[in-house]
């Protein structure tokens, strides 16, 4: 047997990326194919539904608080305006009028304007008081029959104060309105009267009245003795406004929490009607009362919801599968076994009625061998049997093949054994480390590729060659086992790697090979999500190339 080493010239080939797949052909695809993303198409995902639900009233809510504010807003910068103009307006007129006409005048409009009209002395005594020289324009609202709704609405304001983050606004006391001339500390209650003196122009304040209705508060210098005139106006209309709109909103909401209501029972049952389908149809599974139990694909969505279905479809597949796999395996290894326990059978019966020792001994060759092929079977059989446990605990780690071929040419095998009774020569061809690195189980690989070179092996003439080549495919490795055999015919080279197939060279002996050998290579190479098949060679000539494709070492 000669091992050598050569250098192969590969050409790496490029793979056309798939076309964009309509969500048709998305729910026709296995589960394990469907990529991790959602397609927006005439579906949003679940999550999108239940954000759009439970974002909406919220989003009504804040946006209905905030337009609330800004409308208040509004209206009381709108006030200020109007509250500075009329002060100075006011002012003015007390200037040019005579001293003795102040009272009727500030009588007159503040009776026509809604306004308490007071002026101040220089030394800050109150002087002349609408509401004392006429009739009262206003009154601040006092209990009544409906105190319960003004405490509600009272209650409300502060609420959407508090939501909005307003800032805190100065109550405005009964007590700074006591029709006293003389009292000296009337003054001191409304700051803005000196604010407007040391300013030379008007100034706008507002307070909150018992009620909570604004209270607009202007000052401004008017006279050449340094005095002072004060307005207040109660202007309630602005929370009546503000009230009114605020109930639209509550309407608006009310609507919306309905709509919200409804389109959640809705989600609800495109959710909760398909999942109690699968649910059923899984229970039917595992019950086992009806094999040919369907489990929808439901193919029209293209969300969360068919993707578990598809899922589940595959997965009940794969059960199938695996429980008919079950049973074929379990019939073939009775039927594999029965052959050589019949053989030993009769062999041992026959040497009771044989007396010649050479056919005894023949016999009793025939019997030694029968057992070494059950001892044979049941090992490969439990092989075969625990490839895919194992390779599910397994932790897969870097692998060089290359290294794992020459490795397996150096050991002590059967290809070894045949190799030297036909003088056969094993070659691997080097490749650069691309070419020839993988993730796996280091131990199921090297068993794969032992199984390959030993059948390959098996089937060379004398003086043969038995040839392991590397190319990268993209992001795949290829390698190759090649030898000098009689091939495999086209029709065949699905049925060589079913458990138990045997057909093997007339010139050796029956029962020396199990038929497990290709299955469970192909068994494990499926499991490090690769691909085995046999082909023809390119060359033309005779024998058979072994090719496992197998995912190349990402170097990140």
């Amino acid at each position: 047997m000669a091992i050598s080493t050569a250098s192969p010239r590969f050409t790496a080939q490029a793979t056309a990326l798939p076309a964009t797949e309509t969500t048709e052909d998305l729910a026709a695809r296995p589960a394990e194919d469907i990529p991790d993303r959602l397609f927006w198409t005439r579906r949003f995902s679940l999550t999108t539904r239940i954000l759009a639900v439970n974002v909406l009233i919220v989003a009504l809510l804040a946006g209905g608080l905030f337009f609330l504010d800004t409308y208040r807003k509004q209206l009381i910068a709108e006030r200020f305006k109007l509250a500075r103009s009329e002060v100075e307006i006011i002012g003015n007129a007390l200037a040019e009028a005579p001293s003795s006409e102040h009272a009727a005048l500030l009588a007159r409009i503040g009776a026509e304007q809604e306004l308490r009209l007071r002026t101040f002395g220089a030394l800050g005594r109150l002087q002349t008081d609408s509401f004392v020289v006429g009739e009262p324009s206003f009154t601040f609202a006092e209990d009544s029959d409906d105190a319960f709704s003004a405490r509600v609405a009272q209650w409300m304001d502060r609420t959407v104060d508090f939501l909005v983050g307003a800032p805190p606004v100065p109550p405005y006391y009964p007590a700074a309105d006591r029709p006293d001339i003389n009292n000296p500390a009337t003054k001191p209650e409304f700051p803005e009267i000196f604010v407007a003196e040391q300013a030379g122009s008007g100034t706008v304040m507002l307070r909150y009245a018992p009620d909570r209705t604004p209270v607009i508060t202007a000052a401004a210098p008017y006279g050449p003795q340094g005095e002072t005139l004060l307005s207040v106006r109660n202007a309630s209309d602005i929370t009546q406004s503000v009230r009114a709109a605020r109930q639209t909103l509550l309407v608006l909401l009310a609507l919306s929490i309905l709509a919200s209501v409804q389109l959640s029972l809705f989600l609800a049952r495109t959710i909760v009607q398909p999942l109690r389908m699968l649910a059923r149809a899984a229970a039917r599974v595992r019950l086992g009362r009806d094999r040919e139990v369907v489990v929808p694909r439901l193919p029209e969505r293209g969300d969360e919801i068919g993707m578990l279905a598809r899922a589940l479809s595959d997965m009940t597949s794969a059960l199938r599968e695996k429980i008919d796999a079950g049973e074929a395996f379990a019939a073939d290894v009775s039927h594999e076994l029965k052959n050589p326990l019949a053989s030993l059978r009769s062999a041992l019966e026959t040497m009771d009625n044989i007396d010649d020792p050479e056919l005894r001994a023949q016999l009793l060759d025939l019997a030694h061998q029968d057992v070494r092929r059950i001892d044979r079977l049941i090992t490969e059989i439990a092989d075969a049997s625990r490839v895919d446990a194992e390779l599910s605990r397994a932790t897969f780690v870097p692998v060089d093949l290359f290294a794992l071929a020459e490795g397996v040419l150096g050991g002590r095998t059967a290809a070894s054994r045949i190799g030297e009774e036909r003088h056969l020569s094993f070659e691997v061809e080097s490749a650069p480390t691309s070419a020839t690195m993988v993730m796996g189980d280091p131990a199921r690989l090297e068993r794969v590729v032992e199984n390959l070179v030993d059948n390959a092996a098996s089937f060379s003439p004398p003086e043969g060659r038995v040839v392991i080549r590397f190319a990268e495919r993209a992001d795949m490795v290829e390698m190759t086992v090649t030898d000098d055999g009689p091939g495999v015919a086209p029709e065949n080279r699905e049925r060589i790697f079913e458990r138990f197939h045997s057909d093997r060279p007339g010139d050796e002996h029956f029962g020396k090979h199990s038929g497990l050998g290709l299955a469970i290579a192909r068994s494990i190479v499926r499991g490090h999500d690769g691909t085995l098949e046999v082909q023809g060679r390119d060359d033309g000539e005779s024998g058979a190339v072994m090719a496992i494709v197998l995912p190349a070492l990402n170097p990140e």
